[in-house]
């Protein structure tokens, strides 16, 4: 009796795992495909004024790679380039100005915006600095970018024509992050599959709708939109700063964007498991509102979602329980299929997506880490800097 009622369980458990995957097929914004790239635009008849806000802490080894790309934009407006040097150590200012000597290019100016207050995260301290050195120049858009995001030549021209031609206040691209080493090939691809997963991108972009999102490496931000959302006052205790950002736009009226980058790559490797540990684990219980209820709900879902189907078919097929078998591998197949464009636009094989369940148990592992520093008083960290937890911050607004 016991032994059949573990059977059942397994059989409706998996069943429960196929009709998830078929509602996220389905139903989740399609969030599986991977056309959502720049709207039609067309050339404005002309072009605004941008300026180009770069946070930057301890960035010299990929500044050689990236903020050449940055200098030397293709674009027929009037742009400068901001670089916010954020306490570094290692001569990224100086660096960041040779490289301008140089490349030419775009004008550079490089300042720094000394140690944040408390309540701020280190970078949109930074980017508040950029953003307050941009508004002396009087600029239509502020392109918020990493310091490790290389942009195609017409990178800006495309971003603002995008804007202007469908009245965004955000388009935001997520740029193609590094996929080479053995980690970076397993874990990377489902980084930006589970953010779709989060932020469908079809949603984002609709009038109407209430998700919104933007990818921090790349997000085109209308001045006026800002001062309005309150940019980036309204957020300063965000860790998830980009999420943030969209949010705050779109809750203040304005439209946002948000799609997969074809010409715009962070050249930041990470070829180590801790090195992508830390990146996911930095954030991931923020992103739960470091609540312990979601934390819980979190895991549950991903174990179902992710873990039964392959559990299911090991399980029915050594107990011969065909049922539990077909359901599991109905839904493993399912998950599997919604995966693979995602390799095929990081240009990864695709023997790579039935091992989902592998990388889902590692983002299951990395986001309990991530509640467990937070609990141990360790709070989020940026570039060497670790900030206090949101409920030891006084709000001053």
């Amino acid at each position: 009796m016991g032994q059949t009622a573990r059977v059942s369980a397994v059989v409706w458990t998996a069943a429960g795992s196929l009709l998830t995957w078929l509602w996220l097929l389905l139903c989740q914004g399609f969030f599986w495909r991977t056309d959502v790239r720049l709207p039609p635009r067309r050339e404005p008849d002309a072009w605004p004024s941008v300026c180009v806000v770069v946070p930057a802490r301890d960035e010299a080894a990929v500044l050689p790679d990236a903020l050449p790309s940055l200098l030397g934009q293709d674009y027929p407006g009037r742009a400068e380039v901001l670089l916010v040097d954020d306490g570094s150590t290692d001569g990224t200012g100086e660096l960041a100005r040779e490289l301008a000597r140089r490349h030419g290019g775009l004008p550079l100016t490089v300042d720094s915006p000394g140690e944040p207050p408390t309540g701020w995260t280190g970078k949109l301290w930074a980017v508040r600095h950029g953003i307050g050195l941009a508004r002396a120049r009087d600029p239509e858009y502020l392109l918020l970018t990493d310091a490790d995001i290389a942009h195609a030549p017409d990178s800006l021209r495309e971003l603002v024509a995008a804007a202007r031609t469908g009245g965004f206040d955000v388009v935001s691209q997520m740029a193609r992050l590094r996929v080479e080493s053995t980690w970076e090939r397993l874990v990377v691809p489902a980084f930006v599959y589970f953010f779709a997963q989060l932020y469908p991108f079809r949603r984002i972009g609709r009038k109407g709708t209430r998700t919104a999102a933007a990818a921090g490496g790349c997000v085109l931000l209308r001045a006026e939109a800002a001062d309005r959302a309150r940019i980036p006052d309204a957020i300063r205790h965000a860790v998830i700063d980009d999420v943030a950002l969209a949010r705050a736009v779109k809750g203040s009226g304005g439209r946002v964007w948000l799609g997969l980058a074809d010409r715009v790559d962070s050249v930041r490797p990470y070829p180590r498991l801790g090195d992508l540990w830390r990146m996911v684990s930095r954030s991931a219980y923020a992103q739960l509102r470091h609540n312990l209820l979601l934390l819980a709900g979190t895991v549950a879902g991903l174990a179902l979602v992710y873990l039964v189907p392959p559990v299911a078919v090991v399980t029915g097929l050594a107990t011969g329980n065909a049922a539990a078998a077909v359901a599991g591998a109905s839904a493993w197949l399912v998950m599997t299929g919604t995966y693979v464009p995602m390799l095929r636009y990081y240009r990864q094989p695709l023997w790579l997506a039935p091992l989902l369940p592998f990388t889902a148990f590692l983002y299951l592992l990395m986001t309990v880490d991530s509640a467990v520093q937070h609990y141990r008083g360790r709070g989020a960290a940026w570039k060497g800097r670790t900030y206090a937890r949101p409920d030891a911050v006084p709000d001053e607004s």
